[in-house]
């Protein structure tokens, strides 16, 4: 699961890559750096492009979207899990989201992290990975969200890992999306999109230790 990515570009760049304009941008500085789950008690951390009528506009929101399970002490007892990559995309709870394309969102990256399989000989550590797109100096993974009591909250799909990604974790990576795909997840009908849930082309990519 990728719980690290990060985004190191300014709204100038955000704009430019997705078409939003200027004037209905950020209200808050641009989150920039790694940026990892939110959890309960980190602050709302990471932006997402979602569109509003006509026009796109870049949001900051909480990354997990909170969900309920019953505790295996006591299943009676419900605890909060914050979901962070949807790959369950049968599920009602996902669904509500993915078929509504007003919570269906952009999340800018300019790349994401995963963690080896296999310990480092010298440390006993698990090596971090950071994967990218060189032809893409932003990029985006093809993301959903809701409100919550907590405020906005944001995840985004995973998908069977590419030649790339598989190596190093063989159980999913991110959906990205192409340029070209932008305003269909933004704006089509789910049952149009089904194939845009797919590994991005190995050959566009790269990985880096």
């Amino acid at each position: 699961m990728c719980n690290r990515y990060r985004l190191m570009s300014n709204e100038a760049e955000l704009a430019a890559a997705f078409g939003i304009r200027t004037s209905v941008g950020m209200v808050e500085p641009l989150p920039v750096g790694d940026i990892f789950p939110t959890g309960k008690k980190t602050p709302a951390y990471g932006a997402v492009i979602v569109q509003c009528d006509a026009d796109r506009r870049v949001e900051r929101m909480e990354w997990g979207v909170p969900t309920h399970v019953p505790s295996k002490r006591d299943p009676e007892v419900k605890l909060t899990k914050y979901v962070t990559n949807v790959r369950n995309l049968s599920s009602n709870f996902w669904r509500s989201m993915l078929t509504t394309p007003s919570q269906r969102c952009l999340v800018p990256f300019t790349s994401f992290s995963e963690y080896a399989q296999t310990p480092d000989a010298a440390d006993g550590k698990k090596p971090l990975h950071w994967f990218d797109i060189p032809s893409q100096p932003i990029s985006a993974f093809a993301g959903i969200w809701r409100r919550t009591e907590r405020g906005n909250a944001y995840g985004f799909l995973t998908t069977e890992p590419n030649a790339v990604v598989g190596p190093i974790h063989p159980k999913a990576m991110p959906v990205i999306l192409h340029p070209e795909d932008y305003d269909r997840w933004l704006l089509s009908p789910w049952d149009q999109l089904k194939e845009i849930v797919s590994p991005f082309p190995s050959q566009l990519m790269r990985a880096n230790v």
